[in-house]
Order: C-alpha cells, then structure tokens, then sequence
C-alpha cells in the first residue's frame, strides 16, 4: 500500500484529535500569530483545525489544503469550522483562491510526502500562493540517525495493564524513507496504524525552499525561539518570498 494525500485521513480521522495531540499547540498559535505579517493565512494540511481554529479566534482569515475529506469532517463539525476555505486534494498541487500574506505546515507533515519531488513542489505550491514579501512556516522534527541505525526496528511506545502500544519500522537510508507500522493491543483485540514518511535535513530543506522562491529567515530550536543547535531535535524555520513564482 501506498501512501497519497487521502491515506492519512482515511486511517487517522476518526481518533486523530486524540492520538496526535503534540502539546504544543498554545505555543505554536502564539508565534504564528505574532510572525504573520498580515491578516491571510494559509495552512497547507489543515487536518482537523488543531491550529486554524485558534487562529480564526484571534482574527485571522484562514484558508486550507488538505488531502483528507474525513479530516475536513471533522473540522467542519466543530464551532467555527464550518466558515473556513478549504480545498481538498493534495498539498503538493492543490490551489485556493486568493493571495496570502503567511503560509504555515506543521508537525513534521511536510515528511508524509514520501518523495523529494513532492516535497519540492510541496514548497513550489506555498510559494504561488504567497504574495511579494509573504513567508512560508515549516515546523519539522531533525532526523535522528542513532534511532536509525539499524534497517529494521522496533520499540515499545506504552505499556499498560490494558493497553500496549508497539512500533515497528523499516528504514531505507537511500531514499530517506521510513516505513512505520504501529500496533495498538487492547481487551478489545488489535489495531494497525500504518505511516509512511521521507524525513529531510534542514539543510535539504532550505534547498528546496531556494529552488521556489523562497529564502531563509529564522531557524529556531522550538516554538518558543530557542536558539537551533546541533542538540536540537526539532526546527521551526521561517522563509521569506524573495522571488515571483
């Protein structure tokens, strides 16, 4: 099975809320919030609102791609949701009416583009819809090679008196992939939640956002602005369009 821009939501609407929760929502809404430098926002994956529906809340116009109807329906269902632009298809070529000032993907979504073309475009996309000026926010984890070190893996991610929460992961270090199958066993019997993902380093990152447009501003450690170093385990990184796309 492959992954495409509907697999996501097919798998993980119904529970995404609850599972997917980084904890960092407060924070990653206050510095988007402050760093948008005008009233459109743009957010590539939209998913089930965790970020556009605070943002709304505080005044913006937020606007969304995402590739999931199911995840849509979840959003539309809660207050506000309803009111909000989105287009579904997949964030790579989908296209919204409109020019936005600030663009944002976040939670390592850039990775569940499993190919480096479709990440590529994936910047190429955000870059069309950004006026003169705008920026582009891309939040994702640095990869971790010590986690990789073998070809396959696995891992206990909880364990419980009811529940067991089990990892496994095949890791071709050619293409940068990362084939994920995760096992949850309850009383109730068990469940697969499958991922797929194509992790890129910063520096890979920045590329892509040159070759649309796009230039570097800020790198930081986390959402709260903590300097990037190489003990860093996740980067939140800023560009500016420099260029007509």
């Amino acid at each position: 099975m492959e992954f495409d821009e509907t697999t996501f939501g097919t798998l993980y609407a119904e529970e995404y809320d609850a599972l997917h929760d980084p904890g960092t929502t407060e924070e990653s809404v206050e510095l988007i919030a402050e760093l948008a430098n005008g009233n459109r926002l743009l957010e590539l994956a939209i998913g089930t609102g965790r970020m556009a529906l605070p943002l709304v809340k505080r005044g913006f116009e937020v606007s969304g791609i995402e590739g999931s109807a199911h995840m849509v329906e979840k959003l539309r269902a809660k207050p506000g949701g309803a009111d909000i632009p989105i287009e579904i298809g997949d964030m790579a070529e989908a296209r919204i009416d409109g020019t936005f000032d600030f663009a944002f993907l976040v939670f390592n979504t850039l990775f569940n583009l499993t190919t480096q073309d479709s990440q590529v475009q994936c910047f190429r996309n955000a870059a069309r819809h950004l006026r003169h000026g705008g920026h582009f926010l891309v939040e994702t984890f640095v990869p971790d090679m010590q986690r990789f070190s073998e070809t396959n893996s696995a891992r206990a991610l909880n364990v419980g008196f009811r529940s067991a929460w089990l990892e496994l992961a095949q890791h071709d270090p050619v293409t940068q992939r990362v084939d994920f199958q995760r096992v949850r066993f309850s009383e109730d019997g068990s469940k697969l939640f499958p991922l797929q993902m194509r992790y890129a380093w910063p520096q890979e990152i920045d590329l892509m956002a040159r070759l649309a447009g796009l230039t570097l501003q800020h790198r930081w450690g986390s959402w709260t602005r903590e300097p990037f170093t190489r003990h860093s385990k996740m980067h939140v990184s800023i560009y500016r369009k420099t260029e007509k796309s």
